[in-house]
């Protein structure tokens, strides 16, 4: 056999050992393996992720407010529709859903204090605690001061607190851009319209006509939020008014010598009408007592008139007999009950009687003496 047919069976390549095959295909099955580990991973935390998303969305609201929630920027339902009551509620986490609350029964307060002095937040703090007082050596500056001017062209510092109810929810939050700043600006400027329309300074600062000015404030500021129907109910406005801080201690003189003088006044309002219930209570007492002797006299005289009457057929068929018993009558009348008793008739001839009384005797017990008489 020649060289040339046994070269091949020579040069003849083994077939490849079965051992790194093996150790490939463990690799990629432990890899595929913890890629479905960390996937299934994945899984849960995403399905967690989504549940704890929309609890998110659980949201309470409380039993003095009312919730609106704003769907990418509208709100969700139409008037009344669209307020939520007290309790849980759920909306579509942010940025999807975005909730408002609203202070629906909670009663707002703004204070305007755009006419009154300048104060620090020490001297409001002293102010509530009651131990702040202006120094009256203070002048008006009027870079920082606030003040008011009234119809007569006096200053004063003037400030109010208003209380108010939100009726409207929805025109109260969605239709301005910021409510209460509105009303603040209406409580500004009727302080500043009721300050005008006082032609007397003196009505305002001594308290002759106070009242009336706060009156003015409040009725102004609830025109002005009529007008812009800002959805809200006035409740009460109070109003303090003060002289400049530099005649503070001149209008506090003037003020205690006013209620001095409304002291004494009140003083003599009360014994005045002390005296004049008096005077008609005795004027009462006499009409009446005069009145009753007047019924009985009226009474008295006529029963006398219907006796004479009763006794006129008697005198007319014996005058003398009528005579005689009607003198004895009167006088057993008028000497009934008399300790000593003298009767001295009439002389038949005209001439006086000689009377000789015993002035000197024993006096007699009462009782002692006989029915008859001496």
């Amino acid at each position: 056999m020649s060289d040339e047919h046994k070269h091949p069976s020579h040069e003849h390549t083994p077939a490849p050992a079965p051992e790194p095959q093996l150790q490939e295909d463990a690799g990629s099955q432990a890899l595929a393996e913890a890629f479905r580990s960390s996937f299934f991973i994945v899984q849960v935390v995403m399905v967690i992720l989504v549940v704890v998303f929309f609890c998110s969305g659980i949201f309470s609201v409380g039993p003095q407010e009312k919730a609106v929630i704003l769907r990418l920027g509208r709100p969700v339902g139409e008037g009344a529709d669209a307020l939520m009551g007290a309790g849980l509620h759920w909306a579509f986490p942010y940025p999807i859903d975005e909730v408002r609350r609203i202070p629906f029964t909670e009663i707002q307060t703004v204070k305007s204090t755009t006419g009154w002095y300048h104060m620090t937040p020490q001297d409001e703090a002293a102010e509530v605690a009651g131990a702040f007082r202006p120094s009256p050596s203070a002048s008006l500056n009027p870079t920082y001061d606030g003040y008011t001017i009234t119809g007569d062209g006096n200053i004063i510092h003037a400030r109010a607190m208003l209380s108010y109810k939100v009726e409207d929810p929805i025109r109260y939050e969605f239709d301005f851009v910021s409510a209460s700043n509105s009303v603040q600006n209406a409580l500004d400027e009727a302080l500043i319209y009721a300050a005008a329309r006082f032609t007397n300074v003196d009505d305002i600062l001594l308290r002759r006509d106070h009242s009336r000015f706060q009156e003015t404030v409040k009725l102004r500021v609830t025109q002005l939020v009529q007008q812009e129907d800002l959805g809200i109910t006035i409740l009460q406005c109070n109003v303090d008014a003060i002289p400049p801080v530099r005649l503070q201690p001149d209008f506090e003189r003037v003020t205690s010598a006013l209620s001095a003088a409304e002291t004494q006044k009140n003083e003599a309002a009360t014994e005045q009408n002390s005296i004049t219930n008096a005077a008609v209570a005795d004027a009462v007492r006499l009409v009446s007592a005069a009145t009753t002797d007047a019924t009985n006299l009226v009474v008295s005289v006529k029963a006398d008139a219907d006796r004479f009457t009763s006794l006129l057929p008697q005198y007319k068929s014996a005058p003398g007999l009528t005579r005689s018993w009607l003198y004895y009558q009167t006088v057993s009348e008028v000497m009934n009950g008399a300790a000593g008793k003298w009767y001295m008739p009439e002389n038949p001839g005209g001439e006086p009687l000689e009377i000789r009384l015993q002035l000197n005797r024993q006096p007699v017990a009462p009782g002692a003496l006989p029915a008859g008489g001496p």
